[in-house]
């Protein structure tokens, strides 16, 4: 961490905050004797959400493996309530019932695992970059870390991109290869060859941006939220080089507390949308135009 000799600023404690653990994954072709490059891969995000991922279907496998006939615990309350909160949305939405069979234990899956990435957020802001910050370099790494994989743009752009890909495959399921490729040339404007290339311009930038907004909306939302924590952990950081300003140490008790609490909501609803937007985008592969 870069640091003056009294410990970091404020500039700089956020900083370190928003860097990734990452790791440059490249190899060398044997065939065309060059490096061929990957890119940078950021490891905290991919490995915290895998972690993830595995809890939420642990949890979900858990719940269908003590279901009951009788009367149902808090446990298994709570895992239907949700379970029928989605069918009812994906009912709604999506009117084949062969295709709802596996889009809506998708988006049960969507909204349980963003909802897990999302409640990172509610971790105290340095307690695993701490614990992170002793082994990491042991283990070969910088301490960078950061545990909120949906406040990465990375993770949600690629969540909205396997979106996309479902998109695609309903499209061809549903209406054939054919009809979707006619829908793609006369559709909004008309069937008309000369109208073919303007529909074919409108149907590209209808994915790209219903694509971009489905991961930037929820990427947007949980950034700003980290940003927030941020903040008022600087509050108490202030406090504690300052021991007279005790007017900081209550406003980072006051403020915490509230965000918080609100955090709760926005992290829900954050998760709710983004399975929303999927059954709807799905909805319209079914649809024609």
């Amino acid at each position: 961490m870069a640091a003056s000799e009294h410990g970091p600023n404020a500039g700089e404690y956020i900083q370190h905050h928003l860097q990734h653990l990452q790791k440059n994954f490249a190899f060398e072709s044997v065939t065309q004797k060059s490096i061929v490059d990957f890119s940078v891969f950021n490891l905290d995000s991919i490995v915290v959400s895998i972690l993830l991922g595995i809890v939420g279907c642990y949890v979900l496998w858990r719940a269908a493996r003590k279901a009951t006939s009788g009367v149902p615990g808090r446990f298994q309350a709570a895992v239907e309530m949700m379970i029928e909160m989605v069918d009812t949305q994906a009912k709604g939405v999506i009117h084949n019932e062969a295709s709802r069979k596996v889009v809506a234990p998708l988006a049960l899956t969507v909204f349980v695992w963003v909802f897990l990435m999302n409640f990172m957020d509610m971790l105290p802001l340095d307690l695993l970059p701490q614990i992170w910050h002793s082994a990491g370099p042991a283990l070969g790494f910088k301490e960078y870390l950061r545990i909120v994989p949906s406040a990465d743009l990375s993770t949600t752009l690629g969540l909205a991109l396997s979106v996309l890909v479902m998109r695609f495959y309903y499209n061809i399921k549903i209406k054939g290869l054919g009809g979707w490729g006619h829908e793609l040339v006369s559709a909004p404007f008309g069937a008309h060859p000369v109208l073919w290339p303007f529909n074919i311009v409108m149907q590209i930038i209808e994915f790209i941006a219903n694509t971009v907004s489905h991961g930037m909306r929820l990427f947007g939302n949980m950034f700003a939220g980290e940003l927030v924590f941020m903040l008022i952990a600087l509050l108490g950081g202030a406090w504690a080089l300052n021991a007279t300003g005790i007017g900081l140490a209550i406003g980072h008790v006051i403020a915490g507390t509230v965000w918080t609490l609100f955090h709760i909501l926005v992290i829900t609803l954050q998760a709710f949308i983004f399975m929303m937007l999927t059954l709807i985008y799905l909805g319209q592969s079914h649809q024609a135009h």
